[in-house]
């Protein structure tokens, strides 16, 4: 039985019993008047090469034409019919061979805004790039998935659609040194206007501001240390710092924190912000054991603090794409000038790469925390744990080989930060009664311990190991193990005062 079928040439639609088809949008004619202007003028490839790929053709004869004229031009040759014609015969014998060739190349063809000809080649590619993206969509909605849920898929289709909608810009490229200068002068006006003279983000600590200049746009800084040194509660005070700062002083100030939690819940972030400003421990809270004073002292506090610029994802198991495509949404919808992730080691691979050597997986996931950096243009502070070795050392400060295990966290970050506290360790170093030793010389010995201990009691090391852009060296700290609160070293802080 035949079919009928009606072709529209006026859209590109045709019939087949009834039913309507639409052919993919393409313009041939634009096609051909762009590679007619490069064949007559080589140098508008130029123009057009920085965007426009040869799968951006719709017609496939097309593409491989503008290929082959771009490997020419790139090794300094003439791309015309005639040294085309021994690349191309017999590919283009459906299309009339090298008598093709040279009707591309007639003159008027020269005369053509190959810019422009080049965004409409380019925008009818991302054209049939969403049709055949919704096409995938909705089969992979269809189909059941043990590996990919329904929230799996809706990430995953964002960040195909913002690849899509990213691909073509030419918003790199070279700049010339008075650009580049003009911007680093505005950034040292920055730093010369701001309180404190820092040209990037505070963290709220005077001796690390210094030290930093602040977080920068496009920096990746990891925060590494072995357990219980206080890792979360630094980052944790470093993201409440510049969300209060922004919330105390305006937009000109601190930032919109994103603060991605794989280990901890979001009440219990909240639970250490709020031990922190009250100085009530978060274990009394959970207890219920607050006295008068102290739930009072809380009451005061919530109204400001529940106004922070502070989102906070504790969803298990993220991928660095899914951080993408929240992050990028944040921004888009309220702004975003600082992303903290706690911590490196639980970031989940990308579908279908679980079961990979862990040490390529993390160097994957350091390298597209980088990407994320510059992309977004805003700082990303992660957090790492440090290999065992710490602790078969003697002098248990971390050093940047410590990092090595973990990829290669060390070579993409800008900044390194170790956390050092060597009361955890002498607390646990307490001196034993030795076999046949005296009391006195025991006593002795353990008066000593007590001194060395009483000397480093309530202080932490911060170790900028790495700065791209700085100095680096050590920053003592006061911690409270108690709040889990990190401050700057100085009797006011000692001596315990709250804030409210």
């Amino acid at each position: 039985m035949s079919k009928s079928i009606s072709m529209n040439p006026a859209n590109d639609t045709a019939t087949v019993d009834g039913a309507a088809f639409r052919a993919p949008p393409h313009n041939a004619e634009a096609e051909q008047a762009l590679l007619g202007a490069i064949l007559i003028n080589n140098r508008n490839y130029e123009r057009v090469s920085e965007f426009l790929q040869p799968e951006h053709f719709a017609t496939p004869v097309h593409g491989r034409i503008y290929d082959l004229c771009g490997q020419l031009i790139n090794k300094g040759q003439q791309a015309d019919p005639i040294t085309l014609r021994l690349y191309l015969e017999g590919g283009l014998a459906e299309n009339g061979g090298f008598a093709y060739l040279t009707a591309l190349a007639r003159p008027v063809a020269g005369i053509i805004d190959v810019s422009h000809y080049g965004r409409m080649i380019h925008d009818l590619h991302l054209r049939r790039s969403l049709i055949a993206f919704g096409e995938d969509m909705v089969n992979d909605a269809f189909a059941a998935s043990v590996d990919l849920g329904a929230t799996q898929q809706i990430e995953s289709a964002e960040q195909k659609l913002y690849d899509l909608a990213t691909t073509g810009r030419a918003e790199g490229g070279l700049q010339t040194f008075a650009t580049a200068l003009t911007a680093a002068v505005q950034m040292a006006e920055i730093a010369h206007k701001r309180d404190g003279r820092l040209s990037g983000i505070t963290t709220g600590f005077v001796d690390i501001n210094q030290k930093l200049g602040g977080l920068h746009p496009s920096d990746l800084v990891i925060i590494a240390a072995r357990p219980a040194m206080g890792k979360t509660a630094l980052v944790t005070n470093i993201a409440f710092n510049a969300a209060y700062e922004r919330l105390r002083r305006g937009v000109e100030h601190g930032a919109q924190v994103a603060f991605f939690s794989l280990e901890m819940s979001s009440d219990q972030l909240a639970a250490r912000i709020l031990s922190a400003n009250t100085h009530i421990s978060s274990h009394k809270m959970r207890t219920g054991t607050l006295n008068e004073d102290e739930f009072h002292r809380l009451a005061q506090a919530m109204p400001e603090l529940e106004r922070l610029p502070l989102f906070i994802d504790d969803t298990p198991g993220l991928t660095v794409s899914a951080i993408r495509t929240r992050a990028r949404r944040l921004k888009r919808q309220v702004g975003l000038d600082l992303i903290v992730i706690d911590y490196l080691q639980l970031l989940s691979s990308p579908p279908g790469r679980q079961g990979e050597n862990r040490v390529q997986e993390l160097s994957e996931i350091t390298r597209g925390l980088k990407i994320l950096a510059k992309e977004l243009r805003v700082p990303v502070v992660a957090l790492s744990q440090l290999s065992r070795a710490v602790e078969g050392r003697d002098d248990k400060r971390p050093l940047l080989s410590d990092l090595r295990e973990s990829g290669s966290i060390e070579q993409d970050a800008d900044v390194v930060m170790f956390i050092f506290r060597e009361e955890y360790y002498l607390e646990r170093a307490e001196p034993p009664l030795r076999a046949g030793e005296s009391d006195d010389k025991h006593n002795d010995r353990k008066l000593k311990w007590q001194e060395q201990l009483d000397k480093v009691r309530n202080k932490a090391e911060v170790i900028v190991a790495k700065q791209r852009h700085g100095p680096t060296g050590g920053v003592e700290l006061y911690f409270s193990g108690e709040f889990t609160e990190f401050r700057d070293l100085d009797q006011q802080h000692l001596s315990d005062t709250p804030p409210y």
